[in-house]
Parts: C-alpha cells; structure tokens; sequence
C-alpha cells in the first residue's frame, strides 16, 4: 500500500476491501473531498455476503465509489455459469438502484475511459456505480493451481492467440507507429534486468520481527495470541540450532 498515493494494501480474504470502499467512500463524501473511491474485485469475489452489504451500503448512503469487477470467467476452478444465473455482474446494478458500464476488459484504452467516465459519474453525482470489465484468466489462480484440469488447453491458447490485451495494445502502437519490434526487445531486456535487481535488493533485506504475526491485528492483543506467541518463542528457544532468526529484525 502507499498513503502517499491513496492505496490500501492488498488482503488474502475474499471480498473483504468492498465494504471497506463502501465506508471510505462514505467518509470522502462527509468530508466534503472531490474524489472517489475505485474497488476492484473478481467475479468470484461478487458471490460473497460482503458483496451485498457493500454495495447496498453505497446505493442507500449515496456514496461516491467504483466498484470495478473484473469477470475474467473463472473463481479459481468454478466458471462462472455455475455461480450465478443472470447477465454477469453489471445485471445486479439495477437492483440496487446504480448505474453500471460493461467494457471490454482486454482492451486497455476502452478500460482507461470506462473509469473515466465512471470517476466523473461518482464524484459529480456522489453516487456508486458498477463497471465490468469482460475479460480472461489465462493463467493459474495461484502457484498452487493447475488450471489444466477444470479447463482445455485449446482454450488457453485461443486466447492467447485472439485475445490477448499486450499483444492487442502492441500492434494498436505499431500501427500509429508509436512503437516497434526493437523497442519491444529492448524494453524486455530492461525490465527483466530492473525486476532481477530489485528481487536481490529485497532478499538482502531484514525480515520483519516474528512478533508481528500476533501484534499486527488487534490493537490490544487478547490472551489467546499472547499465549500462542509464548508459545512460539519458547519452542524457538527450545529448538534454537533448528531455527536461523538471525535475518528477522528484532
């Protein structure tokens, strides 16, 4: 996350950030701010409780916030025809009295003027409003996924082939002759140079101090942690030559 820049870190839990935009929204609103709160969540993420309770919160309260659902077709190996039945997740703006934009989600200039019009909607009307952007996960859910076993191979690689949003923006650039194969290349190179430093950079850093899997949740912490985190050091203690902490902060 970064406060300079106005964003919340991302969270494991699912759907959890969608009435956390609901109250910041509401609290941009009370302030009298000329600004908007964009959330961007999953199709899968769309069939949690959260859901609801965000956005009705938002609709009721009139609360200047996106809610930008990126419906790529699959939560994790469920596809989307078995979460729900209706259009998608721009059909449910209605329902709660919102407006809703549906934009094609692989094409990078048509997402950039669905959210301006979305941002000018939200902020001039303080109101909420729905975009989904239609798009595809081409990879896995996560490392831990194989998604060749809930879905073909022959899938993957038309979308690759026909659809894909680099490729497409790419040629959109060649074409005005704004870029080429060389600036690709070079570019790849510097990239790959810039992600490989910064990853050695980071591996020579501290890790961060092993009390701050109990102390960074509550503001008080309850007794049950406190006593897990006794626990933890005792066993450490214990067990000392079987564990390095020497490169976690202290």
């Amino acid at each position: 996350g970064s406060q300079a820049l106005n964003l919340y870190t991302i969270s494991s839990p699912l759907a959890t950030q969608l009435p956390q935009a609901s109250g910041t929204a509401y609290a941009l609103k009370r302030r009298g701010e000329d600004a908007c709160v964009v959330c961007y969540f999953g199709d899968g993420a769309a069939s949690e409780g959260d859901f609801h309770a965000a956005l009705n919160f938002a609709a009721t309260l009139e609360c200047p916030v996106i809610f930008f659902c990126r419906n790529n077709g699959w939560a994790i190996s469920t596809p989307a025809h078995e979460q729900f039945r209706g259009d998608g997740i721009i059909s449910r703006a209605a329902g709660y009295g919102m407006r809703g934009l549906r934009v094609d989600g692989n094409d990078m200039l048509a997402v950039y003027e669905a959210t301006k019009v979305a941002r000018e909607y939200a902020v001039s009307e303080s109101r909420p409003i729905i975009v989904e952007a239609m798009t595809y996960r081409r990879s896995h859910h996560s490392s831990s996924d194989d998604s060749t076993t809930y879905r073909e191979k022959d899938e993957l690689v038309w979308w690759q082939q026909n659809n894909d949003p680099v490729a497409r923006i790419r040629l959109y650039l060649e074409s005005r002759g704004l870029w080429d194969s060389e600036q690709e290349a070079e570019l790849k190179i510097a990239l790959k140079k810039k992600t490989m430093q910064s990853l050695a950079n980071a591996e020579k850093l501290p890790k961060p101090p092993i009390e701050d899997l109990f102390t960074d949740v509550y503001k008080e912490m309850p007794k049950r942690l406190r006593e897990q985190q006794e626990d933890l050091e005792a066993h450490i203690r214990k067990y000392a030559s079987e564990y390095d902490v020497s490169n976690f902060k202290s």
